[in-house]
């Protein structure tokens, strides 16, 4: 008899409905238009509903993309910030699509400043959006990931955050962003434990380098720096690689995007590269 979840190992994404944060663009994008090539549902939530004057696309263009790519997408706008909202934008998409088997826990805030220039209002939205946001996202999909996973739906919860760290380095010059960053991890290592024996996954995935994003390019220098990054898609195959994996097996890691496509017989990352030959920018968190 083949077992409970054998569907679910076949390593596509076909039917699969995926709740994903902060997918307007950048990362969370490119994540779920690698779904939808593989034909998945996938609802997200973004904050830009009309035109940002300095950030690229609407939740409304990134659901085009996700459609033309193969994809059924769902839209939401909504404030991660607000349990409510991302409990309505839940219960939408189990409307919608019937349930969900993955979250990508992507949205993040981002501010590399120092103590003194870091006013408790930043702090705050940082962690509200990453630690607080991964929280509230996975505990709200969490009855519905613990219902795929009875189905033999192999559910998974990927969050975008770094190997936990107490390395002070990556504390002393932007401790209020790192305290935000690595709580994302810690409530992705905690909840692997706790949903371990339910067959939920949960893992980190963190860039090797930098990824040449919207918000990266707002970051003093950045954007000159362009050249020595990487593509949002590296990531995106990595993601779909993690979670096209056994989730009762596959959970409680840290992984690297490189790491992961390597494992998976992946040799050419000159196709990441926004200008192959140049030497790369190592992303924080590692090293």
């Amino acid at each position: 008899m083949a077992p409970a979840n054998a569907m679910a190992i076949t390593r596509s994404l076909a039917g699969r409905t995926l709740f994903v944060t902060g997918a307007t663009r950048g990362i969370g994008l490119a994540i779920a238009v690698r779904a939808a090539r593989d034909g998945a549902n996938v609802a997200f939530i973004g904050k830009t509903d009309t035109p940002h004057p300095k950030l690229p696309g609407t939740i409304h263009d990134a659901a085009r993309a996700i459609e033309s790519a193969g994809g059924r997408a769902l839209p939401i706008a909504c404030d991660l910030r607000d349990e409510a909202a991302v409990e309505a934008a839940v219960a939408a998409t189990v409307d919608r699509f019937g349930g969900v088997d993955i979250l990508v826990n992507n949205a993040s805030a981002i501010s590399l400043a120092g103590t003194l220039d870091t006013p408790a209002k930043r702090f705050d939205l940082m962690m509200g959006v990453n630690a607080r946001g991964t929280y509230v996202a996975s505990r709200t999909c969490l009855p519905h990931l613990i219902a795929a996973a009875k189905s033999g739906r192999n559910p998974h919860v990927l969050a975008l955050a770094p190997p936990p760290t107490f390395d002070p380095k990556w504390y002393r010059d932007h401790v209020a962003y790192t305290l935000a960053k690595v709580g994302m991890s810690l409530v992705t290592l905690g909840m692997a434990e706790e949903f371990r024996e339910q067959g939920v996954a949960f893992n980190g995935l963190w860039p090797r380098t930098v990824i040449a994003t919207a918000a990266v390019a707002m970051i003093p220098g950045a954007q000159a720096a362009q050249q020595h990054m990487r593509t949002p898609e590296i990531v995106a195959d990595a993601a779909h690689a993690i979670v096209t994996r056994d989730a009762r097996t596959c959970t409680g890691r840290f992984l690297i995007d490189e790491d992961v496509l390597r494992e998976e017989g992946v040799t050419d990352f000159d196709r990441y590269a926004v200008e192959p030959g140049q030497p790369l920018m190592s992303d924080l968190f590692l090293g």
